[in-house]
């Protein structure tokens, strides 16, 4: 690997990461906020969740590249617009999420339910008190597999030119120079093992009762 490339270009590398960090995380958290609400109704939903879950599963299923190219039609942006990437792996975490989410609810013993709803728990202070924190392992499961993914989805976008990591594949492919190349595998390994890592912290720190290892 050339060093001598990669001093020089630091600057550059640093900027793309750091629009690679914003793409990847940005939208598992507003995926996440979406995924709450829609993952309690499937979970709520009777005979109808399996159908529900099936329509937010099919989402996840068509190509990123697509979404990227039609996304600036329907939004009225640029084709280098990060709004497309941004909206369409929200896409993507939504349809993963709201299964989870919904899984995750369903883990709460009836026991727990019973025993929130003998202390005069209302549906709402129940949900927020009681079954989501009960649940949380079972989300940050599925929170850790989309923010991995996002990092793995986002280079594609460099296909159609929007700045992150992924525009070093492109450029060492074009210039036969694999230094950029070795540069954006390292860089988005490291990226999903610190980003895994913090999902696994942050759903510790939310259920310090749950033994260690729990949530691994």
């Amino acid at each position: 690997m050339n060093l001598e490339w990669v001093l020089r270009e630091s600057d550059t590398i640093l900027g793309l990461l750091g629009s690679h960090i914003a793409l990847s995380v940005i939208p598992v958290v507003v995926g996440l906020l979406l995924a709450l609400p829609l993952g309690w109704a499937a979970q709520r939903s009777g005979v109808f969740k399996t159908g529900l879950l099936s329509i937010t599963g099919l989402l996840y299923t068509v190509p990123s590249l697509a979404l990227f190219v039609l996304l600036p039609s329907v939004l009225g942006t640029r084709i280098l617009d990060p709004l497309n990437v941004i909206v369409a792996l929200t896409v993507y975490t939504l349809a993963l999420l709201v299964r989870t989410v919904s899984d995750g609810l369903d883990s709460v013993a009836p026991e727990t339910l019973q025993a929130a709803d003998a202390m005069g728990y209302r549906p709402l202070h129940r949900l927020l008190s009681v079954e989501l924190p009960v649940a949380v392992p079972v989300i940050a499961a599925g929170l850790r597999v989309a923010v991995v993914s996002n990092v793995s989805v986002v280079s594609i976008a460099a296909l159609i030119g929007t700045p992150q990591l992924g525009l070093l594949f492109t450029q060492g492919a074009q210039l036969r120079f694999l230094t950029p190349i070795i540069v954006g595998i390292v860089l988005c390994l490291v990226l999903a093992l610190v980003l895994d890592a913090l999902v696994l912290l942050l759903a510790r720190l939310m259920t310090p009762w749950t033994p260690r290892g729990a949530h691994a």
